[in-house]
């Protein structure tokens, strides 16, 4: 019986973008996993302050940006929790839920990789999934070696075989933010249900006509 893989996709989707989406289901594809479920997180440990929009906001632009997807799913585990998100603890509670049949991967951005070190318990979180880390074309693949010091030369082998390449997109919440509180388009960068429920709630300062 081949073993079935589910993909948990976190971050703070403040908005969720096209980027998002697309890298989502090229990586569920290259990972032939079953589903990709989205975790909107309350706050990363790593950062020192909260999302712009509620946490509300997050869910719901992320089930309208989902929406079209059959393979994908939302989960507010992380934001029912009153601590910061810890990778660790939502992998553990999805192994629980689906069972030692399934595997799980948490996709991750190459951009993370260097603070891979000062995530909460990394290596038990390297053992107990495939952290499956997205590059994008064009740039230079990850480099784990730089880790064999600290995580062994098996858990380095293990994150290099979960490496998976992606389509480049250049596109960041960081810079939707800035155009939507210019009044700038940002229809080649968000689902046109997004950019509507963004118009509607004011979000980001918003100066979208309505």
């Amino acid at each position: 019986m081949a073993e079935k893989r589910i993909a948990l996709f976190g971050g703070t989707f403040d908005p969720i973008h096209l980027g998002h989406t697309l890298v989502a289901a090229e990586a569920l594809k290259k990972i032939a996993a079953e589903k990709v479920v989205f975790i909107p997180a309350k706050r990363s440990p790593l950062k020192g302050f909260f999302p712009q929009a509620s946490d509300h906001d997050r869910v719901e632009m992320t089930a309208l940006a989902i929406a079209d997807n059959q393979k994908f799913e939302l989960s507010d585990y992380e934001l029912k929790r009153h601590a910061p998100s810890y990778t660790l603890e939502t992998v553990n509670r999805f192994k629980d839920h689906y069972g030692p049949a399934t595997v799980i991967h948490w996709l991750v951005g190459s951009d993370s990789v260097d603070e891979l070190p000062y995530w909460h318990k990394i290596t038990e979180l390297i053992d107990s999934c495939k952290i499956s880390t997205m590059y994008r074309a064009g740039h230079e693949k990850p480099d784990f070696d730089k880790f064999e010091p600290i995580w062994g030369r098996k858990r380095v082998k293990k994150l290099q075989r979960n490496i998976i390449a992606t389509s480049l997109i250049d596109i960041s919440s960081t810079e939707i933010r800035k155009r939507l509180a210019k009044g700038l388009s940002v229809t080649d960068m968000l689902h046109p249900a997004v950019i509507d429920y963004i118009r509607k709630r004011g979000l980001y300062g918003s100066k979208l006509n309505s």
